[in-house]
Formats: C-alpha cells, sequence, structure tokens
C-alpha cells in the first residue's frame, strides 16, 4: 500500500538505526510530544533498538490524558444534574474515570450519553431530538479543532439552536513550553506530531530553537517515519545545530493547512487551559468567541467547575510530563489495567501507559 509498506521495511530501518549508532556520542533525551509516536515508538520496539545514550521520553501527546481530572468530574456531574441534556462525546472519554463515576457508569445508570465519531454526529443528535438540547463534550488537539468549529458554523447556518460545545481543546506549542520552563525533566529535542503540524505548520515550532535552542523534527508514524525522525533530531544535536526540520513532508507543510487555521479563527480564540499533571498553562487552550456565544456550553448552562483530585495512587499526572515511565506507577498492571483502568493514560487507545502495557516486554 502506498505511503504505508514502503514504511515499515525491516532492513530499511535497520540500516537507519545504524546510522543513528554511528553518529550518536553522547547522552540526550528527546521527548515525542504524540500518542500515535508513543505507541508506534513501544510496538515496533524502537525505544530498545537506540542506544543507551538516547533517552527516549513520552510527553503529554494524548488529548484524552491532558483533560483535566476537574474537567471529567464537572461533565460527569452535569450530566446527572440534567434530565434534558444529551451528552455528545468521543468514545475514549466515556470510559475516564472522575472521582467517583465516568460516563460510561452514568450512562448505564440511565444518562443520554452518546458516542459519536466525528463531532458533527451531533447536529444529527440535536436535528433529531428538538426538544432536548445536545452538548458536545469537545476534547482534542489542533487536529480535531477544525471540525468542532465547521460543526459550529453548520449548526448556525441551519439555525440549529439546540446545539453547544463545551470545548476543553488544547494546543500544542505552549505545552512544549509550559515543559521547557519548569525544568522538571532534561529535553535536548522535540519529535513534534505530524498530524497536529499538518494544521498548525511546523512554523508553529519556531520560537521553541530561537528562544529555547530547542530543535524539533516533524515526523510521521509509520516506524521508519520515527526511526527517521530521530536520525535528522540526532544529526542536529550532534551537529549543535538547532532547526525545526519536517521528515513527514508528504503530508507537512511550513505553513499548515490554511483553510483549517481560518476556520479555528474564525469560532475560536486562545485561552488558558488546566492540563492534568501540567496545571494551568496560559493561552494553551480554545475558547468559542463572543460572536458564536450561543453555540457555548459554559455561557448556556451553568457548568459547575468540578473537584481537580487525580485518582488516590495515580501517577498519570507524572507519566504525562515525562517525569516517570508507567511501569513506575505501583498501580501499573496491577490494579491498573486497560479492562480496570484506574487513570487516563490506561483509557485511551494513545494513552502512554496503555502503550507500554499493550507491547511491553517480558525479560
Amino acid at each position: 500500500m502506498k505511503y504505508i509498506d514502503e514504511f515499515r521495511q525491516k532492513k530499511q530501518a535497520q540500516g537507519i538505526l545504524e546510522k543513528i549508532r554511528s553518529i550518536s556520542k553522547r547522552p540526550v533525551s528527546i521527548m515525542e510530544i504524540c500518542g500515535t509516536h508513543t505507541h508506534s515508538i513501544s510496538k515496533y520496539g524502537i525505544r530498545e533498538a537506540l542506544p543507551a545514550n538516547i533517552r527516549l521520553i513520552s510527553g503529554p501527546g494524548c488529548p484524552v490524558c491532558v483533560t483535566s481530572a476537574a474537567d471529567i468530574n464537572r461533565i460527569i456531574d452535569f450530566s446527572k444534574s440534567r434530565s434534558d441534556v444529551i451528552i455528545a462525546t468521543f468514545g475514549d472519554m466515556m470510559r475516564v474515570p472522575g472521582s467517583h463515576s465516568s460516563l460510561q457508569e452514568e450512562r448505564a445508570r440511565g444518562g443520554d450519553i452518546r458516542v459519536v465519531y466525528s463531532p458533527l454526529n451531533s447536529l444529527d443528535i440535536a436535528r433529531a431530538n428538538p426538544d432536548k438540547e445536545v452538548v458536545l463534550y469537545a476534547v482534542g488537539f489542533e487536529t480535531t479543532a477544525p471540525t468542532v468549529a465547521a460543526t459550529i458554523l453548520s449548526a448556525r447556518e441551519e439555525g440549529i439552536k439546540n446545539l453547544s460545545v463545551l470545548s476543553l481543546h488544547k494546543l500544542t506549542p505552549p505545552a512544549m513550553k509550559a515543559l521547557l520552563d519548569s525544568g522538571e525533566v532534561e529535553i535536548n529535542g522535540f519529535i513534534c506530531p505530524g498530524h497536529v503540524t499538518a494544521i498548525i505548520g511546523a512554523k508553529a515550532y519556531e520560537f521553541l530553537a530561537s528562544t529555547y535552542k530547542s530543535p524539533c523534527v516533524v515526523a510521521g508514524f509509520e516506524p521508519i517515519d520515527a526511526i527517521l525522525g530521530l536520525y535528522m533530531l540526532v544529526k542536529q544535536l550532534e551537529e549543535n545545530r538547532c532547526e525545526i526540520e519536517i521528515q513527514y513532508n508528504r503530508v507537512v507543510t511550513w505553513d499548515g493547512n490554511q483553510k483549517a487555521q481560518e476556520v479555528i479563527d474564525e469560532v475560536f480564540e486562545p485561552g488558558d487551559s488546566l492540563w492534568r499533571g501540567v496545571g494551568m498553562i496560559p493561552s494553551s487552550g480554545l475558547k468559542i468567541r463572543n460572536a458564536y456565544a450561543d453555540f457555548d456550553a459554559e455561557r448556556k448552562f451553568t457548568i459547575k467547575k468540578g473537584v481537580d483530585a487525580e485518582p488516590p495512587g495515580c501517577l498519570c499526572g507524572s507519566v504525562l510530563k515525562g517525569i516517570i515511565t508507567p511501569d513506575k506507577c505501583p498501580l501499573f498492571g496491577k490494579t491498573c489495567t486497560p479492562e480496570r483502568p484506574v487513570g487516563p493514560c490506561m483509557v485511551s487507545s494513545e494513552g502512554t501507559c496503555a502503550a507500554f502495557y499493550k507491547y511491553r516486554r517480558v525479560e
């Protein structure tokens, strides 16, 4: 299959790994900032195939995982308080545990909570249920924001009044800045997410190179994509260069998707956002502009703030910041498994704990 099979060739992968071994001389810590990268690195054993002086760190690259406990609790509490409201959400969010329940448990108790595969599906729900309010529980990075914005634009154009959005979108570059500012983990360079960068463009990371002297490579998700991205980044580090490079140039450009950016800017504006494990990051979220206030669930309803409390013993916050690997959490693989997750990093298909659990290697 074009652009798939040719990026899974074992001989080519081994050749690039050998190049990495030949040029890599000093200890470096590289963070991948995307859950899909984390899963690809784990699935194909890339972490184990690298020389010992290269340390890979998994960052806050899963939108489900970085949604704060407070925001999980508030939508659960809201769903229990309003029998006239239908909650529409993505499937992964259903199983994320709150302090006392989950959306899945509330649906089992009779709550009208529905899974959508696209934000546009919420329009169908609103049309079919004119006597009920539909709240789209919108999480995600820059990748999903355009479709949520398009949903709001479509609702306005069609005159749909019973649809609103609780926007919990997160922006990737401010989180990368916050990680570097914190100094909690040494990060020498970033492997940047291909799908996010397809929207925002590689230029969005320029400040990381110019201000923080942190090189970045935007990589795709197949094994050779990831390995080649790592080679390009290690080469920069060994040559004392600090640039923003694109490995995934069959999809990603310097300027990104202009149309998608215009749609986002039309509906949303940056706002402060609470990240699990990291805390409040200035201008790292997307809030709905005043012009579209009629579609803002926070203004349309009283959605009280939730309790921001991590599950007892859960170290997802430290995992998301790259301070520890999942296997260092005392709950990992014991009381916390994909079947019975304690924290969100074990729930999501992009979660670091889920990746480590699924692809863990038994000595």
